[in-house]
């Protein structure tokens, strides 16, 4: 495909696209992208704000292009701190297996299965030496982690910070080292650490990764972001009766939001029900 017309496609819905220039030169360049998408299965169940993500992966894989599923079992047992007002409390390698093998088997419902390089990031964070740990950290600055909104809060309250939630994002970035990564895709809550991904790649002398965060659709109470936290999601492994009311049960002000991220529906028929 053309790759203004690739690039259309993969633009469409995203909120932060850094840098649109790198992406465009690569999609010029008829390379096929290493898309990489690292997940911790800190959870068993995926729902709707996860199928955002997960969509445009796959529109990735129908333009030809390679996914990288990163299972984080290594990070999982740290705990991601994006968006926590507190330490997440780590998980025991049994509980992330157990949970690893759910995601993937959910996740395949959008992704195909033929096209997803999976990988798990224990298989090099857990061979690195305390001596590597210190090189890796010696790529960024306290002050750059302290530009965190998320930290940067905790510190103004008083409210402890362990050393180990700053070693997360170096981890989440050495990551995409190890799969030299062209694309990372998330959340917006997860821009800081795809931001730093690009530091550390340009570290080991890699071309910094280009980050694509998607919105984080609100759940069904039409307030809170969707979360199994707030139990006001919809999950993919729901019985038909429980989401058809779950959905029927979302404001009105949501439908169009919903409808451009979580359907096929084309865009000039969104714009028609929105005129409506």
């Amino acid at each position: 495909m053309d790759f203004e017309k690739q690039f259309d496609i993969i633009k469409r819905n995203t909120i932060d696209l850094i840098t649109e220039e790198d992406l465009k030169e690569r999609l010029k360049s008829k390379k096929n992208l290493r898309i990489k998408l690292g997940v911790d299965p800190s959870r068993p169940d995926l729902h709707l704000g996860h199928a955002v993500v997960l969509k445009k992966l796959r529109e990735f894989q129908d333009l030809g292009h390679q996914v990288v599923l990163i299972i984080g079992d290594f990070t999982a047992r740290i705990g991601d701190p994006s968006g926590r007002s507190k330490t997440r409390p780590m998980l025991t390698k049994e509980e992330v297996e157990q949970n690893a093998e759910s995601y993937k088997k959910q996740a395949f419902k959008i992704l195909d299965p033929e096209k997803t390089e999976i990988r798990y990031n224990s298989e090099w964070l857990d061979k690195l030496s305390f001596y590597d740990v210190i090189k890796l950290s010696s790529n960024y600055t306290v002050a750059r982690m302290l530009e965190r909104d998320d930290f940067a809060k905790r510190l103004a309250n008083n409210e402890p910070i362990s050393v180990s939630e700053f070693m997360y994002p170096l981890a989440q970035a050495y990551d995409s080292v190890m799969v030299e990564a062209d694309v990372e895709i998330g959340g917006t809550d997860q821009l800081f650490n795809l931001l730093v991904g690009r530091k550390i790649q340009e570290a080991y002398g890699q071309q910094p990764q280009i980050v694509l965060t998607m919105p984080i659709i609100e759940g069904t109470d039409g307030n809170l972001k969707m979360s199994k936290s707030y139990d006001n999601y919809i999950a993919f492994e729901d019985e038909p009766f429980d989401m058809y009311g779950k959905v029927m049960s979302i404001p009105d002000t949501l439908i169009i939001k919903y409808m451009r991220l979580a359907t096929d529906v084309s865009e000039n028929e969104i714009k028609e029900y929105e005129e409506k």
